[in-house]
């Protein structure tokens, strides 16, 4: 059974899911592959979420359950760029698919955390010391700063 702590997490989680999926909806044809401020487009940045996301549900995961584990960064410019990743001209249909698959499997397992897990950390390559707690801030902010970027187009 969840606490206060974990169902407030988890709360905030889902909401910038929701968020998230809320800015892609206002987006038109048009929108997609215009550059957002110098930046990515919107096709990019939704493709960017979809691989970020799947790598963040594999990542709480090995923080849950091998605590003390490496956790590997990857590098979201040259994702973005690699033309066999197609973030500029693939459809989004699959890569929306992929992020709400990867968010509700993570949201499934935050509902099921104990406060004490939090603490788990591993090493991640770039950070340093990474814990559980780290993974919520950071992916709940993700989704939310990249929804207001969408929103700013």
């Amino acid at each position: 059974m969840s606490t206060p702590e974990i169902t407030a997490l988890a709360l905030a989680y889902e909401s910038a899911t929701n968020n998230f999926l809320k800015a892609v909806e206002t987006l038109n044809k048009a929108d997609l592959d215009r550059s957002i401020n110098g930046g990515w487009s919107a096709r990019q940045i939704i493709h960017h979420l979809s691989d970020s996301e799947s790598q963040s549900c594999a990542r709480l995961r090995r923080l849950v359950a091998e605590p003390g584990s490496v956790i590997q960064n990857f590098d979201e410019n040259i994702y973005a760029q690699n033309t066999t990743l197609g973030y500029s001209e693939l459809p989004i249909d699959t890569a929306l698919a992929l992020f709400k698959a990867a968010r509700a499997a993570s949201f499934e397992l935050i509902k099921r955390l104990t406060p004490a897990q939090l603490s788990n950390s591993g090493q991640h390559s770039e950070l340093g010391k990474y814990s559980i707690s780290d993974w919520l801030t950071g992916y709940t902010n993700h989704a939310n700063d990249h929804a207001k970027q969408l929103l700013a187009n």
